[in-house]
């Protein structure tokens, strides 16, 4: 039976940072029919209505009916150490996260930290994710089970470390390539799950274990790669101590064969002028970090520069150096960062970042990430009036994105009324 869904929408027009806010246009009545899980139309609830005349209605009044944010950057085995105190990134690694992926070699506690971290991102209002797992085979099973059990278009891959890293927590050459290609063919593409190539950054990982990485991701190029770049200055000058040889740090990934249109670069704060052309040139994306950029200090992302350019950029909580799982929390500090940098980031690019933005900088951005005939049916309904504060500033508000902005800088968890997967409500 097919369901009209009736509420406040956007659609998606173009790209907002390119074409700017008018390539979004909000619906201030409309009707999302789904149908078998897919959306099936979208447009003015009284249309639909008409056109549709068996369809189950169900109305959400107020609520903005929005697809489900896409976290283009996690490390959900870091979910239990989120919100750790006072360290920069190389001690926070050393003080926080090898002790915590060090648990992950249990499958059980791989297996419940896995399924915490969907409900807690679901709870949020995000429906797809792209993670690190860890160095442990049983941690990538462990998440694309929780997904599938829930129905969820997940991203992920086995973090590959051979070295500057604890004893167990490392893994070789061989054997990262070994265990990425396994569970590359056991799990990518089932159902609505994908692997992702994983190198975790250029100081953990040899010369030899790059090069074997950049090898398994030519034999399987549809596949994306994720690592990270350029997050703190002093972490460059690490990666320069260790390569010398290289032009820069984005050099490093890409005489090892991983630089590509399918690449996904992390926080990518401090890119000199020849890195950020060179991922331009080649279409690679970049993910925003904002609240772990802050928590750490690893810097502002360079806002002004990297819309010039024209780089692909999704948006991530970056969990656990990420101090939140909420995406609502992420546009805000993404608005602040755009303030520092002298280039206002309005609503509409704010929420089209957590969205379709990130879709496409995980190319996937055909399947979710907007509403639109075709599209899976992944969803959530916001309620924009979700505290007092947050209502009685959208009460004084003028238009649509006036009344948004708010949930934007003060919404939480409270905010997601409901989260619809595949059709099918979930939270």
């Amino acid at each position: 039976m097919a369901e009209l869904h009736l509420g406040q929408l956007m659609a998606y027009r173009g790209d907002p940072l390119v074409e700017g806010p008018e390539a979004v246009l909000p619906i201030r009545h409309g009707a999302l029919l789904i149908a078998n899980g897919m959306i099936v139309d979208i447009g003015e609830a009284a249309d639909l209505c008409a056109a549709h005349p068996g369809a189950t209605l169900v109305d959400h009044g107020d609520h903005l009916l929005s697809p489900g944010f896409i976290d283009a950057h996690v490390h959900y085995p870091q979910t239990a150490i989120i919100a750790s105190w006072g360290k920069r990134l190389i001690d926070w690694l050393n003080s926080y996260t090898f002790p915590e992926e060090m648990r992950f070699g249990d499958p059980a506690y791989a297996a419940d930290v896995a399924g915490r971290y969907l409900d807690l991102a679901l709870s949020n209002g995000t429906t797809t994710a792209c993670s690190y797992c860890t160095i442990h085979p049983q941690s990538v099973d462990a998440i694309f089970q929780a997904a599938q059990a829930r129905g969820m278009r997940m991203l992920a891959g086995k973090t590959c470390m051979d070295r500057n890293a604890p004893e167990g927590l490392r893994d070789t050459a061989q054997t990262a390539y070994d265990q990425s290609a396994a569970l590359l063919a056991r799990w990518h593409g089932v159902d609505r799950l994908s692997y992702v190539i994983t190198p975790r950054f250029s100081p953990t990982s040899s010369r030899e274990q790059l090069s074997a990485l950049g090898a398994l991701w030519a034999e399987h190029p549809d596949c994306l790669m994720q690592t990270h770049l350029s997050e703190q200055v002093d972490e460059i000058a690490w990666v320069k101590s260790l390569y010398p040889e290289a032009r820069d740090y984005l050099d490093t990934y890409e005489s090892h064969g991983l630089l590509g249109e399918n690449a996904l670069y992390g926080h990518a704060i401090h890119l000199t002028p020849r890195e950020s052309a060179r991922i331009a040139e080649v279409g690679a994306a970049l993910i925003h970090c904002p609240t772990s950029n802050s928590f750490i200090g690893s810097g502002l992302f360079d806002w002004p520069a990297r819309m010039a350019e024209g780089q692909r950029i999704g948006l991530a909580t970056d969990t656990g150096g990420g101090s939140n799982f909420s995406m609502l929390r992420t546009m805000a500090a993404a608005y602040e960062v755009g303030q520092l940098t002298h280039q206002p980031l309005h609503p509409a690019q704010l929420w089209w970042l957590a969205t379709q933005g990130s879709a496409r900088a995980l190319r996937i951005g055909d399947k979710v990430g907007a509403l639109a005939p075709g599209m899976e049916a992944d969803f959530i309904a916001v309620d924009l009036a979700s505290t007092p504060v947050i209502a009685q500033r959208a009460t004084r508000a003028n238009d649509f994105w006036e009344a948004l902005f708010p949930t934007i800088m003060m919404g939480d968890d409270r905010a997601i009324a409901g989260v619809w997967i595949g059709g099918k409500k979930r939270a």
